[in-house]
């Protein structure tokens, strides 16, 4: 038989654990006719709540669900990552617990990687629910990320999706502590298969993800696939220096026909406000890139496991 490898990254969320469960293995009849076996990798990713406890309940009625609990939050990508180190199946697929990713859409995805795709992925095709400021910057991102950026990532691709153990293989090749889960599965190409769906609002609880959260990630995905903030960054530098010598030739003809006039210091600072916060944001950019490098020669663990069930 083969087996289904499921990874469930979780953060506080022991409302939607048994929920979760109920409805993956709504699919069992459908496995089982196919000669597929499952195993259920719940990640804690350093839940406060009660989350753990109800992974251990499951797991006392069911032998296929197992956990991995971290010792501190170290962030979805850490969960996504530790799951599919410990998947051994001939497929694996990634889902939320919150049941915004709808397991009923398993059958549909096997039956697209029997027809030879390596990799069934999901978007949404709506933002229904979702505040209209998110959904504007969202957008914005991924027209941004594809244009500059190698790895080609969907709008409203979903970390859902079913892949086969080449695919699996090849993602966990890439060791890089400073991880972009989204990049990292359009970096590593494949055949793929995008199934898409309208968006579905969570179960239980609240999301864990808020504006800022998600400009950060923004910023984490673009500065991981793209150096192309630093070559805009040298861009402005050369136009800002040409400007600069071309306004210097200005005053000094100015100078010489008309004098020397004190007027016009508030254009002044403005020029220099306008140019101070250009140097500022370039050595942001800068800051960013030297920040990641600075955490990739640490060499510290993407994750620490506290408990393994």
């Amino acid at each position: 038989m083969k087996l289904l490898s499921a990874i469930v990254p979780c953060y506080n969320e022991e409302e939607n654990v048994p929920y979760f469960y109920e409805e993956f293995i709504k699919n069992e009849s459908f496995l089982k006719a196919h000669e597929i076996d499952f195993e259920l990798w719940y990640v804690d990713d350093g839940s406060k709540d009660a989350t753990v406890s109800e992974v251990k309940k499951l797991i006392e009625k069911d032998a296929r669900v197992h956990l991995v609990s971290f010792s501190r939050n170290f962030g979805k990508e850490a969960a996504l990552y530790a799951g599919l180190q410990k998947a051994k199946g001939d497929y694996v697929a990634c889902m939320d617990a919150d049941l915004q990713d709808p397991p009923s859409l398993l059958p549909e995805m096997f039956e697209n990687i029997w027809q030879g795709y390596d990799m069934v992925a999901t978007r949404r095709v709506t933002r229904k629910g979702e505040p209209m400021i998110r959904s504007f910057f969202a957008r914005m991102f991924y027209k941004v990320m594809n244009k500059i950026s190698d790895a080609q990532v969907v709008d409203g691709a979903r970390d859902f999706r079913l892949m086969t153990r080449q695919v699996v293989d090849a993602i966990l090749s890439m060791k890089e502590y400073n991880r972009f889960t989204k990049g990292i599965f359009g970096w590593v190409g494949f055949e793929t298969k995008w199934l898409e769906f309208e968006n579905i609002e969570r179960k239980k609880g609240e999301t864990k993800w808020s504006f800022w959260k998600l400009f950060i990630y923004s910023i984490e995905g673009i500065t991981s696939f793209s150096t192309t903030p630093l070559a805009i960054a040298s861009v402005m530098g050369v136009v800002f220096c040409i400007a600069a010598f071309l306004l210097i030739g200005v005053i000094i003809v100015r100078t010489l026909v008309f004098g020397d006039p004190t007027s016009g210091w508030p254009s002044l600072v403005c020029i220099i406000s306008l140019i101070s916060g250009v140097q500022l944001l370039c050595l942001g950019i800068v800051g960013q890139y030297l920040a990641k490098t600075y955490m990739e020669v640490k060499d510290r663990p993407i994750y620490l496991v506290k408990e393994e069930i």
